[in-house]
């Protein structure tokens, strides 16, 4: 099996956003893929250009070889390690809000429970500390039975 590190084209018509991917010589353009090594965008002043350069030397090492665009990217990437635009961290993404019937109830069952929740925070504060000291003397208590 034959590894090209090529572009793979994603994104609306005339408005084209590539993806850099290491895939099957045999796989079509779009299709089928080993690893996503980074993602250009041309449309972007300066270009929009991700790029996993440790990702890339790995699959020139196993025997890679790259098509002309890609070799020109790494190539520019080489030269000035500055042109890469450092990746986003995924996104996390939050729980779901309550549905309406049960947002209205909500915040007159809460009025109550917020004057006794202040109290009730302090407590377990004060019991975290000897609890952590305990443990540590159990897992040695632990480690003497087994061993």
């Amino acid at each position: 099996m034959s590894v090209k590190l090529r572009l793979q084209r994603h994104g609306a018509k005339k408005r084209p956003f590539y993806r850099i991917v290491a895939a099957d010589s045999r796989a079509p353009r779009d299709g089928r893929f080993l690893d996503i090594l980074g993602t250009y965008n041309p449309l972007q002043d300066p270009i929009e250009l991700r790029l996993k350069i440790d990702r890339v030397d790995y699959w020139l090492g196993n025997g890679a070889q790259m098509s002309d665009t890609v070799a020109s990217l790494v190539r520019r990437v080489r030269r000035n390690p500055e042109i890469l635009t450092p990746f986003q961290p995924k996104r996390t993404f939050t729980a779901k809000p309550a549905p309406k019937a049960e947002a209205a109830e909500a915040p007159k069952a809460e009025a109550p429970k917020a004057e006794a929740a202040p109290a009730v925070e302090a407590a377990p504060a004060e019991e975290a500390a000897p609890a952590e000291e305990a443990a540590p003397a159990e897992e040695k208590a632990e480690e003497t039975t087994e061993g």
